[in-house]
C-alpha cells in the first residue's frame, strides 16, 4: 500500500502526541497565560533580586511559557509602602519585602525582629521554617497576602556611626540613629536611650552625609551595596535584630493559577530561598574584610549587657503584651525565655 505524504505527516503527529509526557511539559510553546510583576525595594545586584530572576526564568521554562514573571528591583514601581498597597489591590502581583515592613499591615510579622531574641541566623531560620513561620503566613493570608513557605534572609543588622563605636548600652544615649518607619525599631533604640529617627531608605545616604543623623543600622550587605561606608566610620557588630524577606503574592491573583502552576511557582521560589540563604552566608563571611579595606572600623560587643538593659527598660514585656501570649510563646519556643 502506498502512503501519501499527508498520511505520513498525520501518523507522525499522532505518534508524537501519544509519546509526549503528560501535563505541563506536553503543552505547545505559546504566549504566557499569566504575566506577573515581582518588585522589590532593594538594589538589582542584591542576592534577593539575583535569585528571584533565576526563579522567574525556571518558572517560565518549567511551565513551558505559561507563567512569566518580570522583575522590577530598586523601587522602580514606587516606595515600599506604595508597592505593598499595589500588592493588596492586585496592581502588583508579587513583592519581596522585609518582615518588619509588613508589620503596619500585619502586626504579628514584626515578631521575628524582637531585639536580641535569636542566638544566630540558623535559630531564626529554624523558627521561620517551623511553627512561627506558619503562624505568620496564616496572619498575612487574612489580609489577602500569600507568602511563599520559605523566607529569604537579610541576616543580622549592625549599627554604624560617624562619631564613636557602640561598646556598651550607654553609648546609645542621645544618639541620632536612622531607623525604618517601624515601631519595633523605634521601641528598641528608645530602650537604650537613643533618638531614633524614621527616614526612607532612599534618603539614608544623604541624611548621613549631611549629619541629619549620625548613625544607622542595617545588615553588612546593605552597607556594601549602598556604599554607606563612605559616610560612616564605625561598625559595631551588635547583631541586635534578625530580619528576612517574604516573597509575597496577592492571594486572589495567586489563587487564579491552576494547581500545577502554583506548585511550580512555589517550588522554584522556595529553592531560590535556599540559594539566597547560602549566598548571604558566604557574602557575610567576606564583607567584613571588604568593608575594613574601605575604611570602616569594626568592633565586637558583649550582648549580655544590652539584653539586660532592654529587660530593665521593659522592652520585652511591652512587646509580649502587644503580640499576645500565644504568639510570644511561639517565639520563645525558639529563643528561650526573654521577658
Amino acid at each position: 500500500m502506498t502512503l501519501s505524504r499527508r498520511t505520513l505527516l498525520q501518523s507522525a503527529a499522532m505518534v508524537g502526541a501519544a509519546t509526549a509526557a503528560p501535563g505541563i511539559l506536553s503543552r505547545p510553546a505559546r504566549a504566557a497565560d499569566f504575566t506577573f510583576k515581582i518588585a522589590s525595594d532593594i538594589p538589582a545586584s542584591h542576592p534577593c533580586n539575583v535569585r528571584a530572576q533565576e526563579a522567574a526564568d525556571r518558572i517560565l521554562k518549567d511551565t513551558n511559557g505559561a507563567v512569566q514573571i518580570k522583575l522590577f528591583p530598586n523601587n522602580q514601581l514606587g516606595s515600599g509602602p506604595d508597592m505593598l498597597n499595589q500588592l493588596r489591590s492586585g496592581a502588583l502581583e508579587m513583592f519581596i519585602y522585609s518582615t518588619q515592613l509588613v508589620a503596619p499591615l500585619v502586626p504579628a510579622t514584626a515578631l521575628p525582629g524582637i531585639g536580641f531574641a535569636f542566638k544566630d541566623t540558623n535559630a531564626a531560620l529554624t523558627a521561620m521554617d517551623g511553627d512561627l513561620g506558619e503562624y505568620l503566613r496564616k496572619q498575612m493570608e487574612k489580609v489577602g497576602l500569600i507568602a511563599m513557605p520559605r523566607i529569604w534572609t537579610s541576616g543580622y543588622r549592625q549599627v554604624t556611626t560617624s562619631t564613636q563605636p557602640i561598646a556598651t548600652p550607654a553609648d546609645f544615649g542621645g544618639l541620632k540613629i536612622r531607623v525604618p518607619a517601624s515601631p519595633m525599631w523605634v521601641s528598641l533604640f528608645k530602650g537604650f536611650g537613643a533618638a531614633p529617627t524614621a527616614i526612607n531608605f532612599a534618603e539614608l545616604y544623604t541624611a548621613l552625609q549631611t549629619n541629619l543623623v549620625s548613625a544607622q543600622e542595617n545588615p553588612l550587605v546593605v552597607l556594601e551595596t549602598n556604599r554607606l561606608y563612605e559616610v560612616q566610620k564605625y561598625c559595631s557588630l551588635t547583631n541586635h535584630m534578625w530580619d528576612g524577606y517574604w516573597v509575597l503574592a496577592n492571594r486572589r491573583v495567586f489563587s487564579s493559577l491552576p494547581a500545577d502552576l502554583k506548585t511550580i511557582v512555589t517550588k522554584h521560589f522556595d529553592a531560590a530561598a535556599l540559594d539566597q540563604r547560602a549566598d548571604m552566608e558566604k557574602q557575610s563571611a567576606s564583607l567584613r574584610e571588604q568593608l575594613t579595606g574601605k575604611g570602616l572600623i569594626f568592633n565586637e560587643i558583649d550582648i549580655a549587657p544590652f539584653r539586660k538593659k532592654l529587660q530593665e527598660a521593659g522592652y520585652f514585656n511591652e512587646w509580649k503584651e502587644k503580640f499576645g501570649v500565644e504568639a510570644w510563646a511561639m517565639l520563645e519556643k525558639y529563643t528561650g525565655p526573654l521577658s
